[in-house]
């Protein structure tokens, strides 16, 4: 059996990278810094700035021979625990991007301007300028590179959200719900535009849930500029996406499925409390559900390769759904 990787101290693993990033230099400039300080300054436990120190054993450059490694000593003196870090002064060089690192960099940030307001596509054209000049050859091969986002959104309601998000402006939108398969109206405080999984989504503050809400461009009917100024309320924050777009909520239903080999992508798909290899190569996975409807449609599209086990109701009202599909097929 195995379990998702817990988090690393407060924030998770990428705030304990970000801590990480800052902790080396300080900790360059300031050996022999007692562990009390270091946790102080950090805003962390000692017991966590020790849990960070030990990943720092497993960093260091490409190579991966023990001489490529950040060593890191902690000795006592004077009854205080006090922190010694080498191997690292590679941190201190200029950055050199390679000529494939260069060219990635810029691809991301071409497709990052097709996402951004107009203010923000002035910044990144500068930024892109100053990278090409300091990659210089590196990025030659930029104009063979065609960078294309597909999407399936209408380009009529592309071209008003985004005129939306740089005038600063309300919209009212025709949105379709797959789950409901019912199509609403909502007026939406345009926030940002974002590209998860391939696709295009909307972030706004949405009157009718009174919540920030992300509305995927390509299930918008229609969409039209109002004339009063986006307000969203100063509760309304951009969602951390980083751990994808589905962040299941503790207090969401937990159910549990079983699924064949060819379903095995479920468990690496979406975020899972528990996954169990079962002896036929099968797995027993428990993930949490906000919305009963979204896991009936998948159990179906899964079709004979996953079983719903728990909860009995639910599993009763995939039974149901698929009676109703057979009997539809039957009836013509």
């Amino acid at each position: 059996m195995y379990e998702p990787a817990r988090s690393a101290g407060p924030g998770g693993a990428k705030e304990q990278v970000r801590r990480l990033l800052a902790m080396l230099p300080y900790l360059l400039a300031h050996q022999g810094a007692r562990v009390t300080d270091v946790a102080r300054v950090f805003g962390i436990t000692e017991k966590q700035l020790v849990a960070d120190l030990g990943v720092l054993w497993f960093c260091g450059l490409p190579g991966m021979m023990p001489g490529d490694y950040i060593e890191v000593d902690m000795d006592t003196v004077e009854g205080e625990g006090v922190i010694h870090v080498s191997n690292a002064d590679f941190l201190a060089r200029p950055l050199r991007l390679s000529a494939d690192e260069a060219l990635g960099l810029l691809v991301a940030l071409r497709v990052l301007r097709g996402t951004g307001r107009e203010s923000e596509r002035a910044l990144i054209d500068r930024v892109i300028t100053r990278l090409e000049d300091a990659a210089g050859q590196a990025s030659g091969g930029m104009d063979k590179v065609a960078v294309r986002v597909d999407s399936w959104e209408d380009p009529q309601v592309g071209a008003v959200v985004r005129e939306a998000l740089d005038q600063g402006r309300r919209l009212h939108l025709r949105y379709w719900v797959p789950t409901r398969d019912e199509t609403t109206d909502r007026d939406v405080d345009p926030m940002r535009l974002v590209l998860a999984d391939g696709w295009t989504y909307l972030e706004g503050w949405c009157h009718r849930a009174e919540d920030v809400r992300l509305f995927r461009l390509d299930r918008v009917a229609s969409a039209e500029l109002l004339d009063e100024p986006a307000a969203p309320p100063p509760q309304a924050r951009p969602r951390d996406l980083s751990a994808g777009l589905f962040q299941p909520s503790p207090d969401d239903a937990l159910a549990t499925l079983e699924l064949d080999p060819q379903a095995a992508w479920v468990a690496e798909y979406y975020p899972c409390e528990e996954v169990t290899e079962l002896r036929d190569g099968s797995l027993l996975v428990r993930l949490r559900v906000a919305d009963p409807r979204w896991l009936r449609r998948l159990a179906l599209r899964l079709g004979g390769t996953a079983r719903v086990v728990e909860p009995a109701e639910l599993a009763e009202a995939v039974r149901e759904d698929a009676v109703r599909a057979l009997a539809a097929y039957e009836s013509t």
